[in-house]
Parts: structure tokens; C-alpha cells; sequence
């Protein structure tokens, strides 16, 4: 089905319509021509039915719900692309409540003179990226937007998920005691952004981390007792930290040298004055578990091409409520803060 669906010119007559129009957000036969043309086609499955809104399968026991949305600019880049992070952002949000992701809403907002065949490889990549997590888009809308007033595209997605498990896993589950674990290296969608925005070149090529990470943390809530997981997207390592203390009223310490940075990412950041620690990432998470079940943890990262650097780099200890500490190989002791502004905006 993946290569048959890549294999498709844009559907609709790029000589009549090679952009977008307004009147295909006006609600009439426009609007039917890009939905009954393109994103149907692309999206296809039995919920899709013409409807405003769909009525989904039972679900027994409790539900995850999650939304966001992404402006990330370039629309497409090495790892990745706006469609695809569209998705596995959104079932990344829901696996970190440990969901099992389900059911997609998907809208769009274009912009008056948008490329059509731009739209289509984006629906491509959001179905491609749909089939591979498992999850189904079921409802959506368009809108247009006068030419100069909406950057090309923006995406909403929100997402159901199923929870089949009696765990709490939320920061407030959070307790002294608890090993911090980080799946894999740090700071690679970040500074993929950066290089493609600016046009920065280095030794080597820098590509997102862009991945689901549904398939590992359903795992890891089969096996463990897991405390609470967070994605490390905006701000990085440092923000997901200091969120959690706060909520959960605790301290954390982290090693440094135990925290995995590709070397390139390195090399960039000590370029352009950054700290990876603060980077942005789209298929990194941290875990907290209890002390005993630490090493069964990343020995089931481990297993997954998506977390094969996950290792240990912290610990909930002992110290000023909602405050995090780095401590380097030297002794030195650092306390991590956020950014007061938004370090690179249109990340996602």
C-alpha cells in the first residue's frame, strides 16, 4: 500500500488548480474536489465516511485525548517533514500517558496560493506515517486563508488513545528514589531546523530524531513500573525536568557525560554557543521508574532501534523542591533553568 500511494501523481489536475484557491476552503465544489481527490485517497479508512465527526469503536477501560499543533519551518527536512511530525507528535503525546494510540483528527490551514502538489506529498507522508503507528485519521477540516496571511500550511491534529493498564503515570508519581532514563541522544531535530533555516553546513549532515515512540513505551508499561515519561520536544532535557520536579515537588540530579549527544550535534552547539540540553527533539523521551526496575528499563530501550543509546542519567534525590542539578566529571555542579524566551521558534 506504501509504495502504491507514493507512486501517485497529485491527484487533482495540476493545470487547472496547481495552487491552492480560496474557494477550496469556501465549502463547496472545490472544497468536495480536494477532500473527495486528495485527502481521502490518501488517508483512506472506515471512518472516513463524509461525516463531521466520527463514531469510533468500543473502548473499554480508560481513554488518553491529546492536541497540538505544528508550524514547523522548512516544511520538509532531512529525517522528517511537517505531515510526518504531525503524526508521531501526537501519538508521542499519547504514549506518554503509556496509550496505545488510536484515532487522529487532522486540520488543515492553508494558505491562498499554496502548492497543491506540496499538499499532496504532505498527505503522503501523514498517511504513510499513520499506517505505521497504528492509528487512523477519522475526522477533519480545511480552511483557507487569503494569500500573505498564513506561511504556507499549519497542521492540528488531535489524538485518542486507549489505555489498557492500571499504572498512574504522571509527574505527581514522581518520587525520591526514582532513576532518570533517557532514551537516546539529545538535540538532533534542534539543530536539523537550525541548519536547514539558516542554511549552516557542517562536517557532516544533521538529521531529525523524528520518530513514534508508542511501540517502546507500550512495552515498557508491560514490564515495569513506570512512574511518568515525557517527550523532549521545546526546551529540550532541561524543560522536561524542571516541568516534572515542579509537579512533583522533587530534585533531580543528572550526570552530564551520561547524557548521549552525537558528536555533530556537539560540534554545533559548541559552534553556535548552544547547550543540547536546552535543544529541541521529536523522538527522544525520559522515563522514571523505581531504583529496581532501572535496568530491566534500559535493557528494553535497548532493544529498539529508536533507543539502542538509552542509559541511566539521573536520579530523584534529595534537595530543593522543583529544582534540577547537573553535575559534570570534574566535580561541578550546575543548576539547569529554563529559557526565559523561546530559544528556536517554529520547531514543530
Amino acid at each position: 500500500m506504501t509504495q502504491d500511494i507514493l507512486s501517485f501523481q497529485c491527484p487533482i489536475p495540476l493545470d487547472e488548480y496547481p495552487y491552492v484557491v480560496m474557494g477550496h476552503g469556501g465549502g463547496g465544489r472545490l472544497s468536495h474536489q480536494l477532500i473527495e481527490q486528495m485527502i481521502a485517497p490518501a488517508l483512506k479508512n472506515p471512518y472516513l465516511d463524509g461525516h463531521d465527526g466520527a463514531v469510533l469503536g468500543p473502548v473499554d477501560g480508560k481513554i488518553a485525548y491529546t492536541t497540538d499543533s505544528y508550524v514547523v519551518n522548512p516544511l520538509f527536512f532531512p529525517g522528517g517533514d511537517i505531515g510526518k511530525l504531525a503524526v508521531y507528535g501526537t501519538v508521542n503525546d499519547l504514549a506518554m500517558c503509556g496509550a496505545l494510540p488510536r484515532y487522529l483528527s487532522l486540520g488543515f490551514i492553508i494558505e491562498e496560493g499554496f502548492s497543491m502538489n506540496t499538499l499532496w506529498k504532505i498527505l503522503v507522508s501523514i498517511g504513510i506515517a499513520a499506517r505505521e503507528t497504528g492509528v487512523q485519521v477519522v475526522t477533519g477540516d480545511t480552511k483557507v486563508v487569503d494569500k500573505n496571511k498564513g506561511d504556507g500550511i499549519y497542521i492540528n491534529t488531535s489524538g485518542i488513545g486507549v489505555v489498557p493498564h492500571n499504572l498512574r503515570i504522571a509527574p505527581d508519581q514522581v518520587k525520591t528514589g526514582d532513576k532518570i532514563i533517557i532514551s537516546g541522544d539529545i538535540g538532533r531535530h534542534g539543530m536539523c531546523i537550525m541548519s536547514q533555516r539558516e542554511g549552516l553546513s557542517f562536517e557532516s549532515d544533521i538529521s531529525s530524531d523524528c520518530a513514534p515512540l508508542a511501540g517502546v513505551t507500550a512495552e515498557l508499561v508491560q514490564n515495569v513500573n513506570v512512574h511518568c515519561m515525557r517527550d523532549l520536544t521545546r526546551g529540550g532535557l532541561v524543560s522536561a525536568l524542571l516541568e516534572i520536579a515542579g509537579v512533583s515537588k522533587t530534585y533531580m540530579e543528572i550526570t552530564e557525560e551520561h547524557v548521549p549527544v552525537n558528536s555533530n550535534v556537539a560540534g554545533a552547539c559548541e559552534i553556535l554557543g548552544l547547550d543540547p540540553m536546552h535543544v529541541a527533539n521529536e523522538g527522544r523521551f525520559i522515563v522514571f521508574v523505581p531504583p529496581v526496575d532501572a535496568q530491566r528499563t534500559v535493557q528494553i530501550l535497548q532493544q529498539h532501534d529508536i533507543a539502542q543509546h538509552a542509559r541511566i542519567i539521573g536520579t530523584v534525590a534529595n534537595g530543593t523542591p522543583g529544582s534540577a542539578v547537573a553535575c559534570n566529571a570534574f566535580g561541578g555542579r550546575r543548576i539547569l533553568s529554563m529559557f526565559s524566551g523561546e530559544q528556536l521558534p517554529r520547531i514543530c
